[in-house]
């Protein structure tokens, strides 16, 4: 299965280069990025007429947690202090250094939709599910509330069901 895994934008690998990510720092942003096109794949085929900002999302589940790399304590252990130190790094992006410092903060009533799935995808890459936040994703899908949360409920337990995959890939690379 990680034989599979999308790679990163070639404008973000460089720009963690340039910025000195710890590799497990990268293997993360790339393991999110690639859950976050899995999602926008499905919404692409159960939602067409979503509108959704794809390069957007793709960027900033690439760069969500870019701040780490000033923060490494919280690779491994809570902290929030590396939104705010991502968005600073993410500046010369203009508005995507949002999702640096907005990813924790998927329950403000302004979340984007694109928000809403870079947060969706920073979770259930690891299997963990947040009720509520899925049912605002699912909020933006057409047809009958609770056949939408039904037929984006499925594809999460498709990803998480191989979240111990991508635990292990992640885990291989060290955190310095």
């Amino acid at each position: 299965m990680m034989d599979d895994l999308r790679p990163l934008p070639a404008e973000v690998a460089a720009l963690l280069r340039r910025v000195g990510a710890p590799p497990r720092l990268a293997a993360h942003l790339r393991l999110v990025h690639d859950v976050a096109a899995q999602l926008l794949d499905w919404l692409a085929a159960h939602a067409p007429g979503l509108v959704v900002d794809r390069a957007a999302v793709l960027f900033g589940a690439a760069t969500h947690d870019i701040g780490k790399t000033l923060h490494p304590e919280e690779l491994a252990g809570p902290g929030s202090a590396h939104e705010a130190a991502g968005a600073r790094m993410l500046e010369e992006f203009g508005d995507l250094a949002r999702f640096a410092a907005n990813h924790a903060r998927w329950d403000r009533p302004d979340a984007t939709p694109e928000e809403l799935l870079v947060t969706l995808a920073d979770k259930v890459w690891k299997g963990k599910r947040v009720d509520d936040l899925e049912r605002r994703v699912a909020g933006l899908l057409p047809g009958e509330p609770w056949e939408a949360f039904m037929a984006l409920d499925d594809e999460l337990t498709r990803i998480a069901d191989t979240a111990d995959e991508r635990l292990a890939f992640q885990n291989a690379y060290p955190t310095a």
